[in-house]
């Protein structure tokens, strides 16, 4: 299989400058920070200021290696890396909801941050609920852990 490559769009800047002070996903409430798009990219933003949620698809670029087991935070269970949200993957992609407060030029204020300053952007899309009502939504062994938490 060929090599894949991608270029940065942005950059993220958060107040949390590494893994071990950036919130875990569940306690990211309130995190603010902003989004600077890069030059070249922001004509891409047009209409986006209508959407309340945004994902950001950045690269996890303090992510070291990868495991294919992994131990959550706060659990004593080992889960395969695909049913977590550890950075140690084998492609470090983070996908993250946030909050869109407003937009100024090429840069994106955002809320509910969970990524580290410096954190490169690869793309932006806009959030909405895709699932149809009827459909029922399970989140496997993070329900029992979700309960727990909050």
């Amino acid at each position: 299989m060929n090599e894949i490559t991608y270029r940065p769009i942005g950059i993220v800047y958060s107040p949390h400058a590494s893994s071990g002070s950036a919130p875990r996903h569940l306690d990211r409430r309130g995190v603010e920070g902003t989004v600077e798009v890069f030059p070249d990219y922001v004509e891409g933003l047009r209409d986006l200021d209508g959407f309340s949620h945004i994902i950001l698809l950045c690269h996890l670029h303090q992510s070291n290696g990868y495991s294919l087991a992994v131990t959550p935070p706060g659990e004593v269970v080992t889960h395969g890396v695909f049913a977590t949200r550890s950075p140690r993957r084998p492609n470090p992609i983070s996908v993250t909801v946030v909050r869109l407060r407003r937009i100024e030029g090429a840069v994106l204020h955002v809320i509910d941050l969970d990524l580290i300053d410096g954190t490169p952007l690869l793309d932006i899309k806009p959030y909405f609920t895709a699932v149809p009502a009827e459909d029922v939504v399970t989140t496997g062994w993070m329900e029992r852990h979700m309960r727990t938490e909050h």
